[in-house]
């Protein structure tokens, strides 16, 4: 598969993220959870085009939901990965596009249309960001480095226990960011410009991609009990550069 011809067709999805009018086109899902005309827009177009060119690929995408897939080779799709910050013009939103073979993320997308930045990884090849090589930071402690949180505001009931867990990696980090995408965040790990990203309940689309150019630049990525990530239903995630990895951990 050539992801070059993924990537175009990814980035072809700029003209849907930059329609204003149709960004205003808000459906509540459930308590923080929204969907505009450009997340179903962006989501018909590629899995149109990835079943016109990959027909024998099955698609799930986060507008349709969580469900059994009979197969075992499928893509994973976030159309809009951010969409309240997509509904407020905060331009930190992004495509995510993820390919699962047998258990395992193999290809791995995020388009930041607003940057024109494309980041990607084949598994075995290392991860990119516009083509050029990326890698994790090499702060050996928190206290070298900022991290971003998720406060997953579609679980409000998390809430007290996750500010708790945010407050002591803030005591112990330089700082903490929160750009509201969590693929977005996973891909400034992998490009060093963090030291490690968490949040609780997110689900494959949110994560699929991005872990994998984590993992391909270097870094290491969990739940936070420590285990593989389970692509087929919602999980903490914690990433980090590697080297930070189970002091992050131990704080959450």
């Amino acid at each position: 598969m050539e992801i070059q011809e993924i990537i175009a067709l990814v980035k072809d999805t700029k003209s849907f993220v930059g329609n204003r009018e149709r960004a205003g086109h808000v459906k509540v899902k459930g308590q923080a959870d929204y969907v505009t005309q450009v997340d179903t827009d962006i989501q018909n177009f590629l899995a149109r085009e990835l079943g016109r060119r990959f027909p024998d690929i099955q698609f799930l995408g986060e507008e349709e939901g969580l469900h059994e897939m009979s197969g075992d080779i499928y893509w994973i799709l976030d159309p809009i990965d951010g969409t309240t910050n997509l509904i407020h013009d905060y331009q930190h939103s992004v495509v995510s596009l993820a390919l699962y073979e047998k258990g395992e993320i193999t290809l791995g997308i995020v388009y930041d249309p607003f940057r024109e930045d494309i980041y990607y990884a084949q598994k075995g090849t290392g991860s990119f960001l516009n083509g050029v090589p990326i890698h994790v930071s090499d702060a050996e402690h928190l206290s070298e480095t900022i991290i971003t949180v998720g406060t997953s505001p579609y679980d409000r009931e998390l809430a007290d226990e996750n500010f708790k867990r945010i407050r002591r990696v803030f005591d112990h980090a330089q700082d903490i960011r929160r750009t509201g995408t969590a693929a977005l965040d996973l891909a400034y790990v992998a490009c060093g410009r963090t030291g490690g990203f968490f949040e609780p309940r997110l689900s494959p689309w949110d994560f699929a991609a991005g872990q994998l150019l984590v993992k391909e630049a270097g870094g290491r990525v969990t739940d936070f009990a420590g285990e593989e990530l389970n692509f087929l239903k919602r999980g903490s995630v914690v990433a980090s550069n590697g080297k930070i990895h189970d002091e992050l951990r131990g704080l959450l």
